[in-house]
């Protein structure tokens, strides 16, 4: 496994049919949870500045639309329509826009992590890219289905990581070492962390204000 450190300058950020005729289907994350990590991992390729590509389905189909929050999150983020299915490697369109980024590393997160996510990290793998897989940020009709995938993938070489721990990792580039990026994610989207931390300085404050011997 390359131990180099993932950052926004080697790698795109590839987010695959978060569409909403899927979401009331998925049985292996907690719906709000789950949407949650997929507008956090989004939200960390743009903050940090690295390669995004969106993909989804044709609109009209019964699959829909992206979440809504999630278009909310990319902006004017161009969303490619594919018309073939499972593995987005297929579609031209999508082949040239990761290529385009000018990385090697593929981040990839979406729906379904048994489908769509597992083939597209193959077709990653065949067209020569380093391929990572957002277990988190990924879901499934079961958690059986999510976890056989996740595993293939591993077995494959696909190496499964969580959006969170990818914002830390970028966090590490130097020039983004005095950034409030990992705080403002921390604010959004680890409140217990955030809760964590005001507690911690409300303390130090407060023994600064108690007189000696108090």
């Amino acid at each position: 496994m390359n131990l180099e450190p993932l950052s926004p300058d080697n790698a795109t950020v590839v987010l695959v049919d978060y569409a909403v005729g899927f979401a009331n289907l998925l049985r292996s994350h907690d719906l709000r949870e789950h949407v949650a990590n997929a507008v956090g991992l989004a939200k960390t390729a743009k903050l940090y500045g690295a390669g995004l590509v969106v993909t989804n389905g044709e609109p009209a189909k019964p699959s829909g639309p992206l979440y809504p929050e999630l278009l909310a999150a990319i902006g004017d983020q161009p969303v490619i329509e594919r018309t073939t299915a499972f593995d987005s490697f297929l579609d031209a369109d999508f082949t040239a826009a990761v290529e385009a980024t000018g990385r090697r590393r593929l981040i990839i997160g979406g729906i379904a992590t048994d489908g769509c996510v597992l083939q597209t990290a193959l077709g990653a793998l065949r067209h020569g890219y380093e391929t990572y897989v957002v277990a988190d940020a990924s879901a499934s009709t079961s958690k059986e289905a999510h976890d056989m995938a996740i595993r293939r993938m591993e077995m494959s070489g696909i190496v499964p990581v969580t959006w969170w721990s990818i914002a830390a990792e970028f966090q590490l580039e130097p020039r983004f070492a005095a950034s409030p990026i990992r705080q403002q994610l921390m604010s959004e989207f680890q409140p217990a962390m955030t809760m964590g931390g005001r507690t911690f300085f409300a303390g130090v404050a407060q023994g600064r204000l108690t007189p000696a011997g108090a």
